[in-house]
């Protein structure tokens, strides 16, 4: 009873610390994550109050984290949205993680790592820094608005990917001391058996069980905890790690129209159990070395190089963009969490030494915190690079296609951005006014609606709004209405007011309506030339407060 009461009180302590330290993360707006790990080492013997001493109730608060984390990460990966990818995100996320795994084991090899014997080091450390961050980068990215852009799909479909690949990492783990050919085949047998059980249980038993339970929440989460834990000892019986077949229980739900609804229920102790996980990393690191310090700035160096060289050479091989490709490499840089996953296997595995473990953990904190701005300037820092790799001639690749696709033809409504008004804008033109369709010239960097807009009969030109130089190749000094549809908050590199400038240039004749995001930005867009101005919030409410009318009146 002794021993109960000190792992909730090691757990009380946990959630109290990591609280505490969380809100100041988010009033320096720094990524949770850091306040979680944070709250652990202040609770720690190492560089904290030593409030929390027993290495078992650490263990077991890590075990119980980890568990349920990959559980929850299971449910995230929905198999048929990964084979919806096209070919260029698969191609993007194999170069990448292959490359920076290649790149790691180079580098890192000149300063005394070492694979074999026993001891690979060198290995995991490799792969664990060719894995970025799902959580920080899906929670910046929203915050930016930028999950729905090019840059923002490619990224958070190779994070996807990146989670397949340490998947099969994670299936080779058990096998690394011993790597012969029968023990990796009968280890992969093992795990398809156990995925084929997994999946034709959740299709036939679970499915049912649902059903009959989604009118009792509790019901819901209870069932599905304990769909983990079993597929978790069967996995352990198989031969296979809990870790593995909690993946797996995720993965089998996951695939299935409930998997959804279960995830929703379990948010709130997936944050719970994602909190005491990062808890038990905090309690475990060191007092860092000088030279521990010093390697993780190396390391931060080599995740941000490795990143770019991987990215920006295949996006544009594959005609994404160079701009594209520096975008997806800066919200890709940092350490991921699933890495710290791989490394505590690895540790528990005795494959590693506990000095790598704290070394990734030091790098990761530092990388989460760069990332932050990194990804906050990404806009600016993609097109800083395009300018210097165009000095060497390696041009963005759209902007070539652009110049010779616009071919002399005059377009005199010219549309600037086919986000949501803009993509409102075309509904309308398509239902009452499809005559001036071959008028339009709508501009965007945005490849992958080309299909769908030549299909309803619109040209798409590719182009940056930030560059006036491809706004002049397209022929904008010939248009009588210009029409920018984005407002400053989703505008990247520039707003409408310095873009209203450059086309009171390009096009003086021109009439010129542009979008704000409030009444007072719309005065200074007036007063600098703009002939009306749009603003989506005042448009949505009058919107609603026709239907509220019609609702009323009915």
């Amino acid at each position: 009873m002794s021993h109960s009461l000190n792992i909730l009180t090691d757990i009380g302590l946990g959630i109290i610390f990591a609280a505490g330290a969380s809100h100041v993360a988010r009033a320096l707006r720094q990524p949770l994550i850091l306040g979680y790990v944070l709250g652990g080492i202040l609770l720690g013997t190492h560089l904290g109050f030593g409030l929390v001493t027993d290495e078992a109730s650490i263990e077991l608060i890590s075990e119980m984290g980890l568990i349920l984390l990959l559980f929850i990460i299971g449910l995230e990966i929905n198999l048929r949205d990964l084979l919806r990818m096209g070919k260029a995100m698969f191609t993007l996320g194999f170069v990448q993680f292959a490359a920076c795994v290649l790149m790691a084991l180079g580098f890192f090899k000149m300063f005394g790592y070492s694979m074999g014997g026993g001891n690979f080091d060198l290995l995991y450390l490799s792969v664990a820094l060719a894995l970025s961050s799902t959580l920080i980068v899906v929670k910046l990215l929203n915050d930016k608005f930028e999950t729905g852009t090019v840059a923002g799909r490619l990224t958070i479909g190779i994070l996807v990917l990146q989670d397949i690949w340490a998947i099969i990492f994670m299936a080779f783990q058990p096998n690394l001391l011993n790597p012969e050919l029968g023990g990796i085949l009968r280890s992969f047998g093992q795990g398809l058996i156990l995925v084929a059980f997994a999946f034709l249980a959740s299709k036939h038993i679970l499915a049912r069980l649902f059903h009959a339970a989604g009118k009792f929440p509790e019901l819901v989460l209870l069932s599905s905890t304990a769909w983990c834990f079993l597929v978790c000892g069967l996995a352990e019986h198989a031969g296979l790690s809990k870790e593995m077949g909690a993946l797996i229980a995720g993965m089998s739900i996951a695939a299935f129209p409930y998997g959804t609804d279960v995830i929703s229920k379990l948010t709130g102790i997936r944050d719970f159990f994602v909190t005491l996980f990062f808890v038990a990393l905090g309690l475990k690191v060191p007092l860092p070395s000088w030279s521990v310090l010093g390697m993780s700035f190396v390391i931060a160096g080599f995740v941000i190089f490795s990143r770019i060289l991987s990215m920006v050479p295949t996006a544009r091989i594959l005609k994404t963009g160079v701009r594209t490709g520096f975008l997806t490499a800066i919200n890709l840089s940092q350490i991921s969490e699933f890495s710290l996953v791989i490394l505590a296997l690895g540790a528990g595995y005795k494959h590693i030494t506990p000095e790598l473990q704290s070394l990734v953990l030091t790098s990761m904190l530092l990388m989460s915190v760069l990332s932050t701005y990194l990804i906050q300037f990404n806009d600016r820092l993609a097109r800083w690079g395009l300018s210097l790799v165009s000095r060497i001639g390696l041009k963005d690749s759209y902007n070539q296609e652009t110049e010779s696709e616009s071919g002399g033809e005059v377009r005199d409504i010219v549309i600037l951005g086919c986000f949501r008004e803009g993509l409102a804008l075309l509904d309308a033109i398509d239902k009452t006014a499809a005559d001036i369709k071959p008028r339009v010239l709508v501009v965007d960097y945005n490849p992958a609606i080309r299909g769908q807009l030549e299909a309803r009969g619109y040209k798409l030109a590719y182009g940056d709004l930030a560059h006036p130089q491809t706004l002049h190749h397209l022929g904008v000094e010939k248009a009588s209405l210009i029409i920018c549809t984005i407002s400053d908050t989703f505008l990247k590199g520039i707003t409408n007011r310095r873009l209203l400038s450059h086309l009171k240039n390009m096009a003086p004749e021109a009439r010129f309506i542009m979008t704000a995001d409030d009444p007072v930005e719309a005065g200074h867009l007036r007063s600098a030339g703009a002939h009306d101005t749009v603003l989506p919030s005042i448009l949505t409410g009058a919107r609603m407060l026709q239907l509220i009318k019609s609702g009323s009146s009915a």
